[in-house]
């Protein structure tokens, strides 16, 4: 029987970086162990060969009997880290599968399922595959079309549902969501220009969404769906083919244009045997390849002459286009320069494809780091920068460096420090004070360019997690790895921080205004900034956290404005950035109370003062402390005791005020002013999140319980196991469900008490993940039509009948919404029936006569067999 090969890598979610000592188990379709792999210190397991069934079976569209691939399935395991299993990995003669596994740590991130990642069937051996049907051109006076050219981004974030169904919304990059539509789509043992044309196709279908915002002008947070019948097919989750990441990595950026027009053509296609279409099929590119055609000839036959191919070098993320020319051995200049400073910052995490110097001649060094990165990532190993490998380099680069900017709770890396000289004390377990949060300062920055670095808290305590962060900074650069941090270890951990500076990122100011039109984690750290003020501020609206910055993120950073006496623009530029930081840090540490703003004086504080304004106080004083010596530190903690009084004293005595310990307005004003003069030139420390202390229970109230049902409500954004409740301060049954849920989801026991344990690990997996993706519940419809008049408030299948007309209507014309299918005719069904019938002429009434059942029948009619 013949083989196919499988290459299995393993990586940290999120991070591209490789992890080590995972062990793979495969198994056929029986269970049957087959064999039992470990990666190596790049991720990778050694490539497996395994049978296959005949090629022939795959390039044959009257096959319908024997599938053309065999089938396996992954375990790997690692302690510490969560499992991951895949079911249904396809393997096919002569091919290579690609399996590329994310792991979570098991102590930190969330358990999303214990469920295995499950590859449905190949559609052209099923059935199901094929595009959505091409939008409609006429829109009279509707132009959701804001980009101005085309853009292919960095990545790209797809709803896995069809568009109104409730389900999970998934970023990820647009090479990978290329090479996983490929891979979902068409066969890898078709003819090489075949495949082109698919890919092409599926990159032109892709753009098309984004440039015509297609799905965000609908109000929704996502630029694509994984639905075959209204996109195209994308499988969370799955094995890819190597020659799909292969092709996709040269192809990425180029799309299907027609002539004298400015966006990407909408690429329609099917599979052109279980269902047609105008478009492109799928089974057809086949036997125009064998008949010797070019990728762009295919695409001709199947979509005109007037289609042209089209490359951009307009590519979110990327720091510089490729040059136009391949860099190989003895090539020199600034091109070779880029590319041996991102292989070395690359190799941080991949240390095995060596670290070439950064001296502007391609050398022998560099030639073995390209051969290493192209085995690695599925490109031709021949050591030649050409444009495929050039974007993968890049790629990667951004990947490894990439900041988790939505927890960094305003830690910056900007300005000058004044710390780094020895202070000539050792520092242990056990240490405190200002040394050791300086130390942890240098090592959770670098953590952020370092994955062998854990992340440590900024709280000036030496525990356990500081000395294995430290055990593993000495170990990077050959140290005596005891923990401990001695002159040399101090002065190694400065001089690493100063030379990462060239690549540092965080939460300081972009550089450049944002607004709309703007894309991208600095627009997605506004959104969370505004989300964040809009949960204390009366008057201000909450906004989605998607990247983009839309007219609903205009309208509330001008709302943010207005109320905090900016120049109420709609634009987001370095002083709205920055008061956004305040607040939005201000809320999240719950340093403000309820629609009081940062450094607005509430009420006079002495020793034996509690409460918000006193936590307020301490984490000014910290930032103080962290910029002057004679200032001791402070915990943030809510209690005014005698630490904070003698931190008070000593900044008054700084100041030039009355030293007496009491905050009045004088010294609330001095300190409040001088913290934001120091943070704004680059803070070395950060407030400790603090876990309420108390347990909470079925009845209890007050603003712990809000803190409570605020958590549960983010947490269950992104875990359907985790049941939504009301934004509340009142612990009701509803909050005790969702509770019961997350303690469940995050494996502990489903009291619906709340106490220390369950306070750390919610807010552990608060910030150890983050993603944008709604999902709330659709009942079934329990009634029958009743033959009569459908009205605000009925309910039924018949509802339910309406809304996926309406629904196949909206994949189809850019002026039609989509719907939430729960069978219920809701205000929002009744808003979009409104103005369908607005359009076709029929009586706005918001109520589905006979006229309006039959008419939407008929124009959902044409599309409805392609919208599964």
């Amino acid at each position: 029987m013949p083989n196919g090969t499988l290459q299995i890598y393993a990586s940290v979610a999120g991070a591209a970086a490789p992890l080590a000592g995972v062990t793979v188990v495969v198994l056929d379709e029986s269970g049957v162990q087959l064999a039992r792999l470990t990666t190596d210190d790049a991720g990778a397991a050694g490539e497996l060969s395994l049978p296959a069934p005949d090629k022939s079976y795959s390039l044959d569209e009257s096959n319908s009997t024997v599938r053309p691939y065999s089938v396996y399935t992954l375990r790997a395991f690692l302690t510490g880290w969560q499992t991951v299993e895949l079911e249904g990995v396809q393997l096919f003669d002569g091919q290579q599968t690609v399996a590329r596994l994310d792991f979570l740590p098991a102590d930190e991130a969330v358990a999303l399922s214990d469920k295995p990642v499950i590859i449905p069937e190949h559609p052209l051996f099923a059935g199901g595959g094929g595009s959505g049907p091409a939008p409609a051109e006429d829109c009279p006076g509707i132009s959701p079309l804001v980009l101005t050219e085309v853009v292919v981004p960095k990545k790209i974030t797809v709803h896995l549902a069809r568009p109104a169904v409730s389900a999970s919304n998934v970023s990820v990059t647009f090479q990978n969501y290329i090479a996983n539509v490929a891979s979902s789509e068409v066969y890898p043992t078709w003819p090489e220009q075949a495949l082109r044309a698919n890919i092409l196709a599926q990159i032109s279908l892709a753009l098309n969404r984004i440039w015509t915002e297609w799905y965000p002008s609908k109000g929704y947070s996502f630029n694509i769906t994984n639905s075959p019948g209204v996109d195209q097919a994308y499988v969370q989750g799955r094995t890819v083919f190597a020659v799909m990441e292969r092709l996709t990595a040269e192809l990425f950026n180029t799309y299907v244009r027609r002539s004298g027009d400015a966006e990407p053509y909408y690429t329609e296609y099917c599979d052109g045997k279980s269902v047609t279409c105008p478009g492109m099929k799928q089974w057809g590119t086949v036997d125009r390849a064998n008949e010797g055609m070019s990728a762009l000839q295919i695409l001709r036959y199947y979509y005109g002459n007037r289609v042209q191919l089209v490359t951009t070098n307009n590519i979110a993320s990327i720091p510089q286009s490729y040059p136009g020319t391949p860099l190989r051995r003895g090539s020199t200049g600034t091109a070779v320069n880029i590319i041996q400073k991102q292989l070395s910052r690359i190799a941080k995490d991949y240390p095995s494809f060596g670290k070439p110097a950064i001296t502007g001649t391609f050398d022998e060094a560099t030639e073995n780091s390209v051969k290493k990165f192209q085995k690695q990532f599925s490109l031709t190993v021949d050591g030649v920068v050409g444009k495929a490998t050039w974007y993968k380099i890049s790629y990667i680069y951004v990947s490894v460096k990439d900041l988790a900017e939505l927890t960094s709770e305003g830690e910056t890396l900007t300005g000058t420090q004044s710390a780094g000289t020895w202070p000539g004390v050792v520092l242990r377990r056990g240490s405190t004070g200002r040394e050791v949060e300086q130390v942890q300062f240098w090592l959770s920055s670098l953590a952020q360019f370092d994955s062998a670095i854990p992340t440590v808290s900024v709280d000036g305590n030496f525990g356990a997690a500081t000395e294995r962060a430290v055990i593993a900074f000495q170990k990077s650069e050959g140290l005596t790895q005891d923990g401990v941090v001695g002159q040399a270890t101090w002065d190694a951990l400065y001089a690493a921080w100063v030379n990462a500076q060239s690549d540092a990122g965080g939460t300081a100011y972009p550089g450049t205004a944002l607004r709309t039109g703007s894309k991208g984690n600095d627009v997605r750290l506004v959104q969370f900034w505004l989300r964040m003020a809009a949960e204390n501020y009366s008057g201000l609206s909450t906004v989605t956290v998607d990247g983009n910055f839309g007219s609903g993120t205009a309208s509330a950073v001008r709302a943010f404005q207005n109320l905090f006496g900016l120049t109420a623009d709609g634009v987001v530029g370095a002083a709205t950035w920055a008061k956004l930081n305040e607040v939005g840090l201000a809320v999240a540490n719950n340093l403000v109370e309820y629609n009081v703003q940062p450094g607005q004086f509430v009420t006079t504080l002495r020793e034996g003062s509690s409460g918000t304004p006193v936590r307020a106080l301490q984490y000014n004083l910290r930032l103080l402390a962290a910029y002057y010596r004679d200032v001791p530190t402070v915990t943030v903690d809510g209690v005014f005791g005698a630490a904070t009084r003698r931190s008070v004293v000593a900044w008054q005595q700084y100041a030039g005020l009355t030293a007496d310990g009491v905050v009045g307005p004088l010294t609330w004003q001095s300190i409040y002013d001088n913290a934001r003069q120091v943070s704004a030139s680059g803070p070395v420390a950060r407030t400790t999140t603090i876990t309420p202390d108390v347990t909470l229970r079925l009845g209890d109230t007050g603003p712990a319980v809000q803190v409570l049902s605020d958590t549960m409500n983010f947490l269950s954004q992104w875990i359907p196991e985790i049941a939504p409740t009301d934004s509340t301060d009142v612990f009701d049954t509803s909050l005790e469900d969702s509770v019961k849920s997350a303690q469940s989801a995050l494996g502990l026991e489903p009291t619906g008490v709340v106490e220390e344990r369950d306070w750390r690990r919610f807010f552990a997996a608060a910030y150890a993940l983050f993603t944008v993706n709604p999902a709330n519940a659709s009942p079934e419809p329990e009634e029958i039509w009743p033959g009569a008049s459908l009205a605000l408030g009925s309910t039924g299948p018949a509802v339910l009948q309406v809304q996926k007309w309406l629904n196949v209507l909206g994949s189809v014309y850019c002026g039609s919404a989509f719907v939430e299918e729960t069978g219920v005719l809701d205000e929002a069904t009744q808003a979009v029936l409104e103005s369908y019938q607005i359009r076709v002429g029929l009586t706005p009434l918001g109520v589905v006569d006979d006229a309006t059942w039959e008419s939407l029948k008929a124009a959902a009619a044409p599309f409805e067999d392609t919208v599964p």
